[in-house]
């Protein structure tokens, strides 16, 4: 778990479902490029699986909002919860406190104060890790997805997709030279393989220095 975002998991123990919540857009250039919109189809085959219906659901909902208001809205969590089919009720255990709690547990929210979440405009491809608690069908489909990106011609997008995969390894626990092997093993050029595993260390490392 990267370090930068412990302080917004340990808010969520703090999170009592108050009337209202701010909700706020939460940037981030790499996976805002990279990732998919919460009502694609990847999201749909392969991250419902890792989310489950009612945090995909409530993601979905969150993030269309931006489709009007870009800086952020206020809603009303009763009627939010109401409008999903889920129950508010029962404080921390209620359907819908445990849904919002699942967007910043797989870090496409964080808590910013008692009343604000940002949330992710974009989700990231799953991680390697996530990949291997899918249904074994799944796996299968998302290996043969992976490996049509890696025919993308596109130079630039190849490489910006190399560094988010690396730092999805190196935030799993991978060290240099491995997020670096694995990319050569994912059939990556040596060059992109190492651009890729050195500058995602790059953003690592300034990462954890920021936060402690």
């Amino acid at each position: 778990m990267p370090t930068s975002i412990r302080p917004a998991l340990r808010c969520t123990t703090d999170f009592n479902a108050p009337d209202t919540l701010d909700i706020r857009p939460w940037p981030d250039d790499v996976i805002d490029g990279l990732g998919f919109d919460p009502r694609s189809s990847y999201v749909e085959t392969y991250w419902l699986s890792v989310l489950g219906p009612s945090t995909t659901w409530l993601l979905r909902r969150l993030v269309a909002g931006f489709d009007l208001q870009p800086d952020g809205y206020r809603i009303s969590l009763p009627e939010t919860a109401r409008s999903l089919g889920l129950s508010e009720r029962g404080g921390r255990s209620s359907p819908f406190v445990r849904a919002v709690s699942r967007t910043v547990r797989f870090e496409l929210a964080q808590v910013e104060g008692p009343e604000v979440l940002a949330v992710r405009r974009k989700v990231p491809p799953l991680t390697q890790r996530q990949v291997e608690r899918l249904p074994p069908s799944l796996q299968l489909t998302h290996t043969r997805w992976q490996e049509g990106q890696l025919q993308v011609p596109s130079g630039d997008l190849l490489r910006r997709r190399g560094r988010l995969l690396a730092l999805s390894m190196i935030e799993m626990g991978d060290e240099l030279e491995v997020a670096e092997r694995r990319l050569l093993e994912l059939r990556y050029h040596p060059a992109l393989a190492h651009d890729a595993a050195g500058w995602a260390w790059a953003r690592h490392r300034a990462a954890l220095a920021s936060a402690g």
